[in-house]
């Protein structure tokens, strides 16, 4: 297992040469960022706009920032990292982690979601089971919002740490501040067509690090050797050693990535995350909500070798990186590919791109927390009643909240050396349970009202007792956290299904007429609507962006598994 270390001391190694035109880019980004902001807030007039956008956007729009707001620290520095720890497994988090789930929610679920006309997705669960397990999904989903907003702050204050030199607090206030300005100002609007520039940005910073990283090794073909010759033939196929007992660097075998990964975690996460959620409800239409998921699984499939290849990359040109023996650590992956290898100019865009990155995590998740708290907890539990201007207010003064709460909790992602394993533990202990309790939920009507609660306390309960006692004590051997963190999101699953079935079996089912459009083969009016104009080309329906999607993914494993 890595031994946790804070890399807060790298800064004089990875300083990079910044000069004017670089610092003159990004001042051009955060003008940009706050002039959206503006733009946005003449649209601002009610609570359905300022938290959903009046569910009024195009589906290309919520598709580009769906993708944005997941490319935060767990894409740029995390897959790096997971890369050039674990080598080509990290396809797996995309092909399989992350392509059938999105699908799934394009195809199965966005027509409950938008069809029942929910603001978020806890609400989902007041409408199905009752207020103790919509409370309780509602305080558990605001708690890891703020975590995982906290983990990109973290993550970018160490980056611009080390690379500019700026002291931490003032990377984390700068960042806090626009990201703070543009939601107060224009809400969830104001943070999606931030999140579509920021996905242009980001892929103008990856782009150069990618091309010029594997040029700098020799090609494919010199990345593929100098890797195969030091870490072994399977660090750079997909499915090598993953066979159920073999030995491998990511801890698993091919049922813990299919079962873990591929299923519990991954379906946790995509369809019960409302921060993704929360993009595809702003859409116009049942259609474009459909779609929207399903647009963004296509610049999902090929994201990965922007990540994946500078991590090998790094893994070849430090080649004890992450050990005892190297100053640098896995997350320093990207920062030391900046710092060797970009001029100034593209230096800047670099920055830049990874600053959008950051943000538009942090800001996808504390646009969904002021949603979260402030109609599902808040307009619901304490305040109830009071006019729509009042709430939009309360939005606005939770965001400011929401951003200095993250910025508390931005140190504790410093306990872990790679960030994707500090966050994939978040999406164990809360993703994955309201995942269970949610397909349950949809798929049984038989699914008690009290069965909700329950089992989001089981799969809860169970998928920390897993990680903390029994894989931190050590008394069962897995080899690293990513390993721990597959089988406690499969502790969760199975605990809290077993505890909604056996509840279910106890107390009373909810009346058949209020399941309606709740449950699968059920129907609401809100779930006959017409597609607009033009949606219904071939090249829109959802089918055939979906399975094509699958198709693809599939495919793109075939030269890594062999």
């Amino acid at each position: 297992m890595q031994t946790p270390t804070t890399p807060t001391y790298l800064a004089a190694e990875l300083r990079l040469p910044t000069n004017w035109l670089d610092y003159t880019i990004l001042g051009i980004y955060f003008v940009v960022v706050l002039g959206i902001g503006f733009a946005a807030r003449r649209s601002v007039k009610t609570s359905l706009d300022f938290f959903l956008s009046g569910r009024s956007l195009p589906a290309w729009v919520t598709g580009l920032a769906f993708i944005a707001a997941n490319l935060g620290a767990t894409e740029i520095l995390g897959m790096a990292a997971n890369s050039a720890q674990y080598g080509v497994y990290t396809t797996h988090w995309y092909w399989i982690g992350a392509i059938p789930a999105m699908v799934f929610l394009g195809l199965v679920m966005m027509p409950f979601y938008y069809g029942s006309k929910v603001r978020s997705v806890p609400e989902f669960l007041l409408l199905r089971f009752d207020k103790w397990a919509h409370l309780l999904s509602a305080v558990l989903f605001a708690f890891a919002a703020i975590l995982i907003a906290g983990v990109n702050l973290y993550a970018l204050a160490i980056v611009v740490e080390a690379l500019l030199g700026w002291p931490q607090w003032v990377a984390i206030v700068v960042a806090g501040f626009f990201v703070l300005a543009y939601i107060t100002l224009g809400g969830l609007s104001s943070a999606i067509y931030n999140e579509v520039l920021q996905f242009f940005v980001i892929l103008a910073a990856l782009i150069p690090i990618t091309v010029l990283g594997l040029k700098k090794v020799g090609g494919w073909d010199g990345l593929s050797d100098s890797l195969t010759r030091t870490h072994g033939g399977d660090f750079m196929t997909a499915w090598g050693g993953t066979g159920i007992g073999s030995p491998n660097p990511l801890g698993a075998n091919w049922l813990t990535i299919v079962l873990g990964l591929g299923f519990v975690l991954s379906f946790g996460y995509w369809t019960t995350n409302f921060a993704e959620v929360q993009r595809a409800l702003s859409a116009r239409n049942l259609s474009a909500a459909q779609r929207t998921p399903l647009i963004a699984a296509f610049p999902k499939i090929f994201i990965v070798f922007l990540v994946m290849i500078p991590g090998l990359v790094a893994a070849v040109l430090v080649p004890r990186i992450g050990t005892a023996g190297s100053d640098l650590q896995y997350n320093d992956a990207i920062p030391y590919l900046m710092e060797q290898l970009l001029p100034n100019g593209v230096l800047g865009i670099a920055v830049t791109g990874l600053l959008a990155a950051f943000m538009a995590g942090m800001a996808a998740n504390v646009s969904s927390f002021n949603t979260v708290f402030t109609t599902d907890i808040w307009a619901k539990y304490v305040v109830r009643g009071r006019e729509d201007d009042y709430y939009v207010r309360f939005g606005r003064v939770i965001t400011a909240i929401g951003v200095l709460a993250s910025i508390g909790t931005a140190f504790l992602a410093s306990s872990f050396s790679n960030i994707m394993s500090y966050l994939q533990t978040l999406f164990s202990f809360f993703n994955v349970p309201m995942f269970v309790v949610f397909i349950i939920g949809m798929f049984w009507k038989r699914a008690s009202m009290k069965s909700g609660f329950w089992g989001l306390i089981a799969g809860t309960t169970a998928a920390m007792v897993n990680y903390f006692v029994i894989y931190k004590e050590g008394m069962i051997d897995i080899p690293s956290d990513q390993g721990a963190n597959f089988v406690s999101a499969i502790a969760g699953f199975v605990a809290g299904a077993v505890v909604m079935v056996a509840v279910s079996l106890f107390t009373k089912p909810k009346p058949a007429e209020e399941l309606q459009g709740l449950v699968y083969g059920t129907r609401s009016p809100g779930m006959a609507e017409p597609p607009a104009v033009g949606d219904d080309a071939w090249y829109r329906k959802p089918a055939l962006l979906g399975w094509g999607a699958v198709v693809l993914a599939a495919a793109c494993y075939i030269p890594f598994s062999f």
